[in-house]
């Protein structure tokens, strides 16, 4: 149990609103008048004990938990009430552990001395005599000095000892200095620069915090030719992509990532308006790298370099690539189609074949067009590994053939696509000049079948989600509390992981004459406070809105919306489908409540029957208006015009 469960388990939401509100029984609930406008008429705020929700169904038409109402009555902040209620209730809020505090300073000081290392190493680049040579590397290589100051370029000067004395001056220590990667120790355990005479490109993570350097010599002497920073608490060349932090919002409005080798193969593209680039570092694509570029897009283009190292680096990646990417994965969605039952992660993983001798730097600086059109014509995945192993081999060799046939036919049958294994079986039957039946008999390894196990009486046995619906059946007021629980939950996943869809969305709403999407839509206080967060991220350009969003949830929340998140980490629909089932999860939220609400005020009219005409004329009224927007939800609902919005 969190400790906002244990804190509502504790805490009783009758004696914390029975502090400022009379409440009168009603059945189950309990009514009176709402102490957030001005009204002593109608009793229109009522409180539910078994869900520990309230609401108003007046003026102020707002509602939630034991939180939200402690906040909107003290003016509190979500952490502020947290604190305070926790306090109440004897639940002790979990703090940092001492290692913990110590390590996220730790951190946070390795950072800083690393924004400082790359305000010296630019400052160096400028001012230092021997930077001119790493300058004049630069523009060799097309780049202006405009582009040079947004990447950050630097230069490390070509001293042993030039850099970290500079820095122990500063206050940081010689271990700070080993551990953010800037200094080495000898064997007797004095320091030296690690980067000496080289051009110098930070790296910054995807959230754009410094993590470590890559490094060019600038003379063929110095090897290797391109020195990174070493494996530190920060630095993971196997998890970074180089120029990530400035590609996301690309890569967003694109729905589109390429995949480079080098630091100036990002640098020089983005330049010339082509800012969807990304670079590992210096090694085959890994399954993390991967996995963050799946949360921006599933469309990625590998463009490498055409000599034979980039040939054996495109085929690295391109087993990485669908190993990790082009596998069909299952999940179970509820019955009234919020989500659908099993889907399909559909990566478009497609492969650039540059000219001879070629980086993708010389392209575009030489034509963009031609650069434009490259990606655009990239090849799908088996399609670029046949004709790499074909390209300059004796496909009269039936040798040969077979060689080739036994490196693509695997591919072929481990696409899940019945035309698509066809479609290529044709294009190799075609390109080696055989009988398509021939490769179609060709033996294979045969495949192992799940080992179906009979359920014993302690094993668990999955059983299917059960309709959502069923629940409101067996108890209407948990069932329904808890549905809509599930609903916020679902559309929070994605909106905190794409917040711009919420254009999209609120476009949609407004067409179905509907008000755009509000912290009011949800009943949850912790699931209000991360559509606020969210709602912030896009009226700003700072940050990237995820990041945004992240950076201002309260710290206290941060393991929930980690949790909320990874409900939608591996949910493989298309765009147009994640969009299309957020407005449905929406109008259903908005269903649900409104004839919750509808259901709650016939029972108060009962009530008011025998005592206050006045009272029936304002829940009609509510009614009424509640059913109007009722009408435009299920019309919206059905409507084909939902079927066709597109991201």
């Amino acid at each position: 149990m969190s400790e906002i469960e244990e804190i509502k388990a504790r805490l009783d939401i009758l004696d914390i609103v029975s502090e400022n509100v009379q409440l009168k029984r009603s059945g189950k609930n309990y009514t009176g008048f709402c102490p957030f406008h001005a009204n002593t008429r109608t009793p229109a705020f009522v409180v539910w004990p078994e869900t520990g929700t309230w609401r108003c169904f007046g003026d102020c038409n707002d509602g939630g938990d034991i939180f939200k109402y402690v906040m909107k009555r003290e003016g509190w902040d979500f952490p502020e009430a947290l604190r305070q209620l926790a306090a109440r209730a004897g639940v002790e809020l979990r703090p940092l552990t001492p290692e913990e505090t110590e390590q996220r300073e730790e951190y946070d000081r390795l950072r800083q001395l690393l924004e400082e290392a790359t305000t010296y190493f630019r400052h160096q680049l400028f001012n230092h005599p021997a930077g001119k040579n790493a300058l004049d590397y630069l523009h060799g290589r097309g780049l202006t000095d405009e582009t040079i100051e947004v990447f950050e370029l630097g230069y490390a000067p070509p001293g042993w000892e030039d850099m970290y004395p500079y820095f122990l001056e500063k206050g940081y220590t010689r271990e700070e200095l080993v551990d953010a990667g800037l200094a080495s120790a000898r064997d007797d355990g004095s320091l030296y620069d690690r980067f000496r005479n080289r051009a110098i490109f930070p790296i910054r993570d995807g959230r754009g915090r410094m993590a470590g350097y890559g490094a060019r010599a600038l003379t063929p002497d110095d090897m290797p030719k391109y020195l990174n920073s070493p494996q530190t608490a920060l630095f993971d060349k196997s998890d970074l992509l180089y120029g990530l932090d400035k590609a996301r919002r690309s890569i967003r409005a694109e729905d589109q990532v390429v995949i480079v080798e080098g630091y100036l193969d990002v640098i020089a593209p983005y330049q010339a308006g082509f800012t969807n680039l990304v670079s590992p570092m210096g090694t085959a694509l890994t399954e993390g790298q991967l996995t963050q570029l799946k949360r921006l897009t599933r469309r990625i283009v590998l463009a490498l370099d055409a000599d034979a190292a980039g040939v054996k680096a495109t085929l690295r990646g391109l087993e990485v690539a669908r190993q990790t990417l082009d596998r069909e994965t299952e999940m179970t969605f509820d019955a009234r189609g919020l989500l659908r039952s099993e889907a399909r992660l559909n990566a478009d993983i497609r492969v650039s074949t540059l000219p001879d001798e070629k980086d993708p730097d010389e392209v575009v600086q030489e034509d963009p067009a031609l650069w434009a059109r490259l990606i655009e014509e990239a090849q799908p995945i088996v399609a670029h590994v046949m004709h790499t192993l074909a390209e300059g081999q004796n496909l009269n060799d039936p040798k040969v053939k077979t060689e080739i046939a036994e490196q693509v036919l695997p591919l072929i049958r481990d696409l899940p696509n019945a035309i698509e294994r066809d479609t290529y079986r044709q294009q190799l039957a075609r390109l080696l000049r055989v009988d398509e039946r021939t490769l179609v008999a060709q033996p294979t390894a045969p495949r192992r079948k799940p080992i179906r196990r009979r359920p014993t009486q302690d094993a668990e046995v999955e059983t299917p989600q059960k309709d959502p619906a069923a629940e409101w059946v067996a108890s209407p007021e948990t069932g329904k509390a808890h549905m809509l629980y599930k609903l916020e939950e679902h559309s929070l996943s994605f909106l905190m992981r794409q917040p711009e869809m919420l254009y999209k969305i609120n476009r949609a709403l407004k067409a179905a004459d509907l008000l755009p999407l509000s912290e009011e839509d949800f009943q949850n206080t912790v699931h209000q406070e991360f559509l606020k967060a969210v709602l912030q991220s896009v009226d700003q350009d700072t940050l990237h809105p995820v990041s945004f969003a992240l950076d201002h949830i309260p710290f206290s929340l941060l393991e929930q919306a980690e949790a909320v998140l990874k409900k939608s980490e591996s949910v493989s629909i298309e765009p147009d489908e994640i969009i299309q089932d957020l407005i449905r999860t929406i109008l259903r939220m908005r269903e649900t409540k409104l004839q919750s609400s509808n259901n709650q005020i016939r029972f108060l009219m009962e009530e008011a029957q025998a005592h206050n005409p006045d009272e029936l004329l304002q829940y009609n009224y509510i009614i009424q208006k509640n059913s109007q927007t009722l009408l435009r939800i299920q019309k919206a609902l059905v409507s084909p015009d939902l079927k066709s919005v597109k991201p």
